[in-house]
């Protein structure tokens, strides 16, 4: 069961990154990552052609409240959403609260470890603030950075679903789980 989440007033500091929801005054720093080739289509979705393509993706995070702006030196450099999960390819987990997270990194900053040190700060948030029994994220098969950082994270692969894309394409989408380590009843290999 997809639990409700709100960002509003959520500011989480990491060792190097600030996770905290996105202003207006990101506009400049999210257009210069999201309209690099290369970048968006790892989450499914096209480079941004424009500033006011950026401006109306940036209005709708902040009307929506569940992405998380990644801040490193000053900039932002990225994105976390907590997004709902798909509860028709997961009936099992009905019982029991969770969300899908999904990010995106500026490629000038790949390989540096920044994503996974975001993912696990908003894993312990989502566990120990959210109350959260389950966590769910998935990459393209295609898309071995993202499948290091779920690994590094400790998430668990479930399945392969169907994605369809922003773009009109369906992808093979491997999906993984984490569950609270201390609700460990609910995990699979117990």
């Amino acid at each position: 069961m997809n639990t409700p989440f709100d960002v509003t007033g959520v500011t989480i500091r990491t060792p190097r990154l600030i996770l905290r929801p996105f202003r207006e005054g990101d506009l400049e720093d999210f257009y210069a990552y999201a309209r690099v080739d290369g970048v968006g289509q790892m989450a499914g979705w096209t480079p941004h052609r424009s500033m006011e393509e950026s401006r109306e993706i940036l209005a709708m995070f902040m009307r929506e409240k569940k992405t998380f702006a990644l801040e490193y030196e000053g900039k932002v450099v990225g994105s976390l959403g907590v997004e709902h999960y798909n509860e028709g390819h997961y009936p099992e987990l009905a019982g029991l609260k969770g969300r899908e997270i999904g990010y995106v990194l500026s490629k000038d900053y790949w390989g540096r470890g920044l994503m996974t040190e975001a993912v696990r700060a908003v894993i312990g948030y989502l566990f120990d603030e959210i109350g959260l029994d389950f966590i769910m994220v998935g990459h393209f098969d295609h898309n071995s950075r993202s499948r290091r950082v779920i690994e590094k994270c400790g998430f668990q692969y479930v399945k392969t679903t169907d994605f369809e894309t922003h773009f009109g394409t369906v992808e093979k989408s491997l999906d993984y789980i984490l569950y609270h380590p201390e609700r460990s009843d609910h995990h699979a290999d117990a």
